[in-house]
């Protein structure tokens, strides 16, 4: 792997972006957004915001040339990181998918990055750790496994052996526990 940015990588820049309740254009690509497809992205993995120098840790690689243009990363004495969506059904129409990392085997990242811009891509599937909290529920750590749904987007988290990460992703969930904190329209 070599530290530069693989030039197809755009293609795989998922939908999830920060926003603060503001409507019209998405403030990292320009997309419209959709008031009711909300999106959230972590710029990095919850243990690497807790290092004195976090992404700038020495010896670090990221896919791209800063944290929210990458879709992978290995940190020295933390592990390998790979960006995952995570889609939360919402009641009343409503989404909220998470732009988050997903902690893997370091032993991986080298095979799962052969294939992120090959056709066989969209067989990949991923065997990990949410590596961001996800309020109200916290699930940092759980067991996850991601797989892709669309080739132009980065893994969706499918299941997991954790009973509640599970619920989250399988259940519908009351819109006011997260439009509240992210601005109704």
């Amino acid at each position: 792997m070599s530290s530069e940015a693989h030039p197809n990588e755009g293609s795989k820049a998922e939908p999830a972006h920060r926003h603060d309740g503001e409507f019209g254009g998405c403030p990292t690509c320009g997309h419209d957004l959709d008031p009711r497809d909300r999106h959230i992205r972590f710029q990095l993995p919850d243990p690497v915001l807790d290092l004195p120098d976090r992404e700038l840790t020495a010896g670090t690689w990221m896919s791209g040339p800063a944290p929210n243009d990458s879709v992978m990363m290995q940190v020295p004495g933390m592990g390998a990181f790979i960006r995952v969506l995570l889609p939360i059904d919402l009641t009343a129409g409503y989404t909220l998918t998470y732009g988050a990392w997903l902690a893997i085997d370091p032993r991986e990242l080298v095979p799962i990055f052969e294939v992120w811009y090959a056709p066989e891509y969209t067989g990949l599937v991923v065997n990990g750790w949410l590596a961001n909290a996800i309020e109200p529920w916290g699930l940092l750590a759980s067991p996850v496994v991601a797989t892709v749904r669309d080739a132009d987007q980065t893994p969706y988290c499918d299941h997991s052996g954790d009973p509640l990460l599970d619920r989250v992703l399988h259940e519908q969930w009351p819109h006011e526990l997260f439009l509240d904190d992210l601005g109704r329209t």
